[in-house]
């Protein structure tokens, strides 16, 4: 597969059955992935439980190797776990006993090359950890323990520890899901801020269709298991977008169509866009 300069991300008919037997029975849990993601093109990625998406995440981080096809990411084939990626997931899953400046530090701590130079760079480091947390609304919260935070909160600085080591590829499995609407709405405007100011690379896996048209540039929808994508949709609302947008018979219309192509998503087929 040619790595193209304007192609972040790009899968080549990729397919990945979890263990032997499966593969031996071609039971597969996605099939024919093709993909290709722009540098700094956010995606979503929406369908039903079970469909494979979370798949999709391991094999986009490099944590699952295909059984089939090829994947590479910023011009280089995936043959293991990415270090140019930040995680996110639906349980913020912070360490209890450290504060919320330790929990942004930690992959600082352990990721390479940041792990060696951490003891004498700290300061440098928690000047960068205090000014995420200012975007983010957690500024003053530096010394406060995950249990002193709401859910919002910790949400807020698990993105922060997934952006400390400023990577090219943000990956958010379902982030927002256990939060309340309001702090879920304020958490889109958070990270859409970010990703304007950024422009890093960001694979957004949702079951909400109102966030993957208010957030991405382009919305794939992945079919019942064995999961493949049957319906692509470029979101041409203008950027910046503000949340009275999700109001407009425009918005209300995308997302409406996808609804449909997750209804026929049990086809083959592609559903044309």
């Amino acid at each position: 597969m040619n790595a193209n300069t304007d192609t972040f991300i790009g899968f080549q008919d990729v397919w990945l059955a979890y263990n032997d037997e499966l593969l031996a029975q071609r039971t597969f849990a996605v099939e024919a992935i093709d993909l290709k993601v722009r540098q700094g093109e956010f995606i979503a990625i929406v369908g039903p439980s079970g469909c494979g998406k979370s798949t999709f995440m391991k094999l986009a981080t490099g944590l699952r190797m295909p059984s089939k096809g090829h994947i590479v990411i910023d011009g280089k084939h995936v043959i293991g776990p990415l270090k140019v990626s930040g995680m996110a997931f639906q349980a913020p899953s912070l360490l209890p006993w450290r504060t919320t400046m330790e929990n942004v530090l930690l992959p600082l701590e352990i990721v390479e090359p940041f792990r060696s130079s951490f003891r004498d760079k700290r300061p440098e480091y928690e000047e960068r950890a205090r000014k995420l947390l200012q975007k983010v609304g957690l500024g003053g919260y530096e010394d406060k323990h995950p249990w002193q935070l709401s859910g919002g909160m910790q949400q807020r600085a698990s993105i922060c520890r997934a952006l400390i080591h400023e990577p090219k590829l943000l990956l958010l499995d379902e982030p927002f899901g256990a939060l309340d609407a309001f702090t879920r709405e304020e958490l889109w405007c958070i990270l859409r801020d970010l990703w304007t100011e950024h422009r890093f690379n960001v694979i957004l896996v949702t079951h909400d269709l109102r966030e993957s048209v208010f957030l991405a540039d382009t919305v794939y929808v992945m079919s019942k298991s064995p999961g493949r994508f049957v319906a692509k949709r470029e979101i041409d609302l203008p950027r910046p977008r503000d949340l009275e947008i999700t109001y407009t018979k425009e918005f209300s219309d995308i997302v409406h169509d996808l609804r449909g192509y997750i209804g026929a998503s049990r086809q083959a087929a592609v559903v044309p866009v």
